[in-house]
């Protein structure tokens, strides 16, 4: 996998987030079992651990997650976003007051694990089109809240962004479609209505339907539901005229042919709202 430049979370996005989720998880009191258990004034040394492969995103939320709960807490990454794991490989030392340190844990790796899991899934599709030109790209599937995060996540993992909400593409898809009386009459509105800088996508269902969206121009089209065939139909027609996207249902064991069938990208929903979290554990090291 080629590391892709990553984008820049600011720290106060991060931050808030964390800080969010710290109040959630200490709810009035606090972490009353550290406080019952640890005497004020302990400290310990503990580190985060990958359990199975995968790739890194979320570093900087456990950072923060860390630092919010206690100023006294040391935190040392060892791995970057977007580095690959191998189990047992250490991701962070932390070192300092006990009680914080324990108080933060399970927020630092609830956005380790789960962001985490998605650079670990859309690593895992962007690997098997690495030999094509194609991209997978994500949706706007993604956990209310998170998305910016999700996203990112996304990059790390070697993948692309689709748009981050309705304000930054036109996309016209199939109810559009039926409304406006049919694919050329939604492009040709949408041209008329779109500023110099905004992108206009449509999506087709059948190769009549591309037809006529490229008589219409737009900038790029979406495929939906094709099968490899008919991709490499619909490639043929467009004659890379509009960047073309293969969407729908397209999963590990068939995301291969679709790539090979000459798409431009390929979107993926899976990749941000069922991604599997990624097994990291923190663990207080005994000397």
């Amino acid at each position: 996998m080629t590391r892709k430049t990553l984008p820049h979370l600011p720290q106060l996005m991060i931050d808030e987030a964390v800080k969010t989720a710290l109040l959630e998880d200490w709810g009035r009191a606090g972490d009353i079992t550290s406080q019952a258990t640890l005497p004020e004034g302990a400290r310990a040394t503990a580190v985060i651990a990958a359990r199975k492969p995968g790739v890194l995103s979320g570093i900087g939320f456990a950072e923060s997650a860390f630092r919010q709960t206690d100023a006294g807490l040391r935190i040392e990454s060892v791995k970057r976003d977007g580095d690959r794991l191998a189990p047992k490989d250490v991701v962070a030392r932390i070192e300092g007051p006990a009680r914080g340190l324990l108080s933060a844990e399970r927020v630092a790796l609830n956005y380790l694990g789960h962001l985490s899991g998605i650079a670990t899934a859309t690593s895992a599709f962007a690997d098997l089109i690495a030999h094509t030109k194609a991209d997978i790209v994500c949706t706007r599937k993604t956990t209310p809240g998170l998305r910016a995060f999700e996203k990112y996540a996304v990059k790390c993992g070697g993948g692309s962004n689709h748009r981050f909400g309705l304000d930054d593409a036109i996309l016209i898809k199939d109810n559009h479609i039926a409304v406006a009386g049919g694919v050329t009459q939604a492009i040709e509105a949408a041209k008329a209505f779109a500023g110099h800088l905004v992108k206009i996508e449509v999506e087709v269902d059948t190769l009549n339907q591309l037809r006529q969206a490229l008589a219409a121009g737009p900038d790029v089209v979406m495929l939906d539901n094709m099968p490899p065939d008919v991709l490499r139909e619909a490639v043929a027609i467009a004659g890379g005229r509009v960047l073309l996207e293969a969407s729908g249902g397209i999963e590990l064991d068939t995301v291969k042919a679709v790539a090979e069938a000459g798409v431009d990208l390929i979107s993926s929903g899976w990749i941000t709202h069922s991604a599997p979290v990624l097994d990291l554990g923190l663990d207080i090291e005994i000397s």
